[in-house]
């Protein structure tokens, strides 16, 4: 497990950090292709918090894409590294979610996040910030649709309907399961939305949410109890 510090000059306003976002956003490539679905390696990556202990842990986990067997996974703590404030997630997750990455021994592949890309009201969610970060082509696959409206999707999966704002297309309501309710994809970096959306499908064989979402979401809490659990050195 690795501890991670809070990166010197990282944002502690909500007004520096909406200043980052606009200039990142930018940087959002919404148009290649990404790796076709269901080859090569896909990682999921989630976090969880203790707020009271001001500890945040982080976890990836490299799925094989096409048979979605566990090949590596590294985890990272460490402070929570901005104040709650909704459409700034990110910046309390990136410090800890970058060293898990950094943290694996192989190449991650698709990044699968558990949040939102494209669909967020700044545009520019936690998959479209880690993606500019890294380079790394990546999607939000998250268990509700934030803001943003929607009609309910055909109850077969693969069923979709638009996720809008306004007019908007930011992202899609997908089924993963017949007649259960939708997960909501939107596009992070480097992927296309009907990309996005098969990989999606490709994830979730058995269950609403995809095998990375649900593997990196144990595998975040467990590290956080053993960081919150473990004894204090004795002097």
């Amino acid at each position: 497990m690795t501890t991670v510090d809070i990166p010197a000059g990282w944002p502690a306003t909500e007004e520096v950090a909406r200043a980052v976002q606009d200039e990142l956003r930018a940087r959002v490539v919404l148009d290649a292709s990404g790796p076709p679905p269901g080859t090569g390696y896909v990682t999921g990556v989630d976090v969880a918090y203790d707020d009271e202990r001001d500890v945040v842990a982080a976890a990836a986990v490299v799925l094989d894409a096409a048979s979605l067997e566990v090949v590596a996974e590294a985890t990272a703590v460490g402070r929570i590294s901005f104040p709650y404030a909704p459409g700034l997630l990110a910046f309390r997750e990136i410090p800890t979610v970058l060293a898990a990455l950094d943290a694996l021994p192989r190449p991650p592949g698709l990044v699968v996040c558990d949040g939102y890309g494209l669909a967020h009201p700044r545009r520019f969610g936690l998959a479209s910030h880690l993606g500019v970060l890294t380079g790394l082509p990546t999607i939000g696959v998250a268990k509700n649709p934030f803001t943003f409206t929607y009609d309910d999707p055909d109850a077969p999966r693969g069923s979709t309907s638009p996720l809008l704002a306004g007019d908007d297309e930011v992202g899609r309501a997908l089924r993963t399961r017949a007649g259960v309710k939708p997960v909501f994809v939107s596009v992070g970096h480097r992927v296309t939305l009907d990309d996005a959306c098969a990989h999606t499908l490709a994830l979730t064989p058995r269950f609403r949410l995809p095998e990375t979402t649900r593997r990196a979401d144990a595998l975040c809490r467990r590290a956080l109890q053993e960081a919150t659990t473990r004894p204090c050195p004795t002097s």
